[in-house]
């Protein structure tokens, strides 16, 4: 293939019609001239990782017309260097005494040789990414929040980047410069997807995937797609696949827009609709109808409530962030079997259950979905009609994982949902949880004097005398005895 280019450079058309895997190149060598004989410009560099070319050479020419030396480089594996590839010494054409085919396909079994020791069976390996502002605000933290979500979806992280920068970049969000470190990286170590700390807008996407050739995420894609295998219940799936279509309808393109230039004959009446706009219009009416669900399902939920209430029970309502172990507390107060995992979002449609006091004195206690920071906007708004329980709640129980090094910030994003859920004015609890990781015993007993907290283990039921007594004193018209308790598994 020849291309003719100007002083400016040449134009490399598109090479999707030739091959393409995490550990082969393009089959292709791209060799071509300076007009000042310069050597290899970063431009040559960028065009070999991005087109994953077999090699790249610059050939001086020299006055006569002769070619002079040439220069060229290849990608390389993974290397304690953190190198992504190798230049060679400069030589002239015929000087060079190399079989390119079999050293190449040495070369790409040396990648594919890497790749296989890290013994990863998922299909969908990433690259988590964050762009921050203030190298103290936490993102650290943040990413390794990500890699469990990540994890969470059966996704295999295979490293993190952050890049520390006054403004994101409005097309990339990283700058270029890192972006196309980041799209090297992903070659050496055979990922293929890159999930971003952040919401993109649907035009970033499109930039980063045509600059990248990866499949790209963020935060929200993959919380959304965490509820989507972990919704159950009926009102649980209508409420994920509304939060999933929300954020779609925005974002929904089509590459072929022969139809839409079709005009019509008088009156600008042409072949009908695009299939673009097909799609937005049924997505659109998928909406109205789940909407529409919903509502009876909130109704139904409003009647069950207005039972509940007559029955004179008060109502406690279990609240924290995601993976605190507020499933462990209901099973462990009232001898449920309710699924509890150590996993992010292991929960996602309410239960409750009626937990018995020992002088009789009864009260149902409800399980609801986990908080976190940054909730997705489609979720927060699908998800309404389950957190409206917790305002029916007579009191609140707060779990917070003690464990966690982020348990203040953690504890804050709880405490911001609630205040937007206009709640927050509500009798509260706070459990520290998980207190048998704890090692200081006399710091957490500071911390939860400072928090006005109990320390528990959801765990051992022993450790939960104190959070009853605390519970059944601040309900209305219960009297805790100081007794061991009992409780009972009954779903309402």
């Amino acid at each position: 293939m020849v291309i003719l280019g100007d002083h400016k450079g040449i134009f490399i058309p598109s090479l999707d019609i030739f091959r393409a895997a995490s550990t082969r190149f393009k089959g292709l060598r791209l060799i071509h001239t300076h007009l000042d004989g310069e050597t290899l410009s970063p431009e040559d560099m960028t065009d070999l990782s991005h087109l994953r070319l077999d090699m790249i050479g610059a050939l001086q020419v020299c006055e006569d017309g002769s070619p002079g030396k040439l220069f060229w480089a290849h990608l390389i594996p993974e290397n304690p260097q953190g190198n992504y590839w190798l230049i060679h010494e400069p030589q002239e054409p015929h000087r060079l005494d190399l079989n390119f085919l079999s050293f190449i396909i040495a070369l790409e079994d040396e990648f594919a040789r890497q790749q296989k020791t890290r013994k990863i069976e998922a299909t969908e390996k990433a690259i988590l990414v964050r762009v921050e502002k203030n190298p103290l605000a936490g993102a650290e933290a943040s990413l390794e929040e990500l890699r469990q979500l990540a994890e969470t979806c059966g996704v295999a992280v295979f490293d993190s980047q952050i890049q520390y920068r006054p403004q994101p970049d409005p097309r990339y969000l990283v700058g270029r410069g890192k972006l196309s470190d980041i799209d090297l990286r992903a070659t050496q170590i055979g990922a293929n997807l890159l999930i971003f700390d952040h919401e993109l807008t649907p035009a970033q996407v499109r930039s980063i995937s045509d600059f990248t050739g990866l499949k790209i995420l963020d935060r929200t894609q993959v919380i959304l797609d965490i509820f989507a295998h972990r919704a159950h219940s009926r009102e649980g799936k209508i409420q994920v696949e509304l939060a999933q279509l929300k954020y779609l309808l925005p974002r929904l393109m089509h590459k072929d827009t022969s139809l839409s230039r079709l005009a019509g004959g008088i009156g600008g009446v042409g072949p009908g609709e695009t299939k673009l706009e097909i799609d937005r219009r049924r997505v659109r009416e998928r909406i109205n109808r789940l909407e529409k669900d919903l509502k009876d399902i909130t109704k139904s939920r409003g009647q069950r409530r207005g039972r509940r209430k007559r029955s004179g029970l008060p109502v406690i309502s279990i609240v924290g962030y995601t993976n605190a172990g507020k499933s462990t507390l209901l099973n462990t107060l009232t001898q449920s079997t309710i699924l509890a995992e150590d996993k992010l979002f292991a929960t996602l449609d309410t239960k409750s259950a009626r937990l018995r006091f020992p002088r009789d004195t009864e009260a149902v206690i409800t399980d609801t979905v986990g908080f976190i920071r940054k909730l997705p906007r489609e979720l927060f708004s699908a998800f309404r009609a389950t957190l409206d329980e917790l305002h029916e709640a007579d009191l609140l129980v707060h779990v917070i994982d003690i464990s966690s090094t982020q348990f203040e910030e953690q504890v804050e994003a709880v405490e911001n949902i609630l205040e937007e859920l206009e709640i927050s004015g509500k009798p509260c609890i706070r459990v520290f949880n998980k207190a048998d990781r704890f090692k200081d015993r006399e710091l957490l007993a500071d911390i939860s004097k400072r928090y006005n907290a109990v320390a528990v283990s959801a765990l051992d039921k022993n450790s939960l005398f104190g959070l009853l007594e605390k519970i059944e004193a601040a309900l209305p018209n219960t009297n805790f005895s100081g007794k061991p308790f009992c409780a009972r598994e009954e779903e309402i």
